[in-house]
């Protein structure tokens, strides 16, 4: 058992430093958003791809109503480039790059502060879509990520629909970010 827990040690080594490993995003970034109050928490699965999620303050709008409050926010993100960013001797430190993802976020009725949305008190909304992003980090540590995408608002006691999806954030990352050689395919 103890053999092959460092022959996995090793070939995961091996992987990491040949180039099929989170070459290119941080393998853990945690940020606190100043605009919209909350905390974010972004885990390298791959080379360019990496789950990230939030808590904070969101608004949902669709062809019902809006609802404003807690919200939890998920996203599977292909950050698609990091290449050419480094061929232009562009930062990529911080997860630096543009991204398409698909997109999750649920609307908490609980911690609510305003809606017009008809329905019970108690509704929950959840959103499923895909959105384009932008994400830049600056080395004293300060971030901006904007999104904007479409889809589906599937509701807890209220109808359905179909709308946007529109996000930004600005904050302070707290996780140390690797500075970056150019590193080609």
């Amino acid at each position: 058992m103890l053999l092959l827990l460092f022959a996995v040690h090793g070939v995961h080594a091996q992987i990491t430093e040949r180039g099929s490993g989170p070459i290119n995003l941080e393998k853990h970034q945690f940020k606190f958003n100043l605009v919209n109050p909350g905390l974010s928490y972004e885990f390298a699965l791959f080379r360019n791809q990496s789950i990230s999620t939030d808590l904070g303050l969101g608004l949902a709008t669709y062809c019902e109503g809006y609802a404003y409050g807690l919200a939890l926010n998920n996203r599977y993100r292909y950050y698609h480039n990091f290449n050419r960013r480094l061929r232009m001797d562009k930062n990529v430190s911080g997860n630096s790059g543009n991204y398409i993802a698909a997109a999750q976020a649920i609307f908490f009725s609980q911690l609510r502060i305003c809606t017009n949305i008809e329905g019970p008190d108690d509704f929950n909304l959840g959103f499923y879509g895909a959105v384009y992003g932008i994400q830049r980090s600056y080395p004293k540590g300060f971030n901006f990520n904007a999104e904007l995408g479409a889809g589906f608002y599937k509701g807890d006691g209220v109808p359905d629909g179909y709308g946007p999806l529109v996000s930004f954030k600005f904050g302070w990352v707290a996780t140390k970010r690797k500075s970056r050689k150019p590193v080609f395919d």
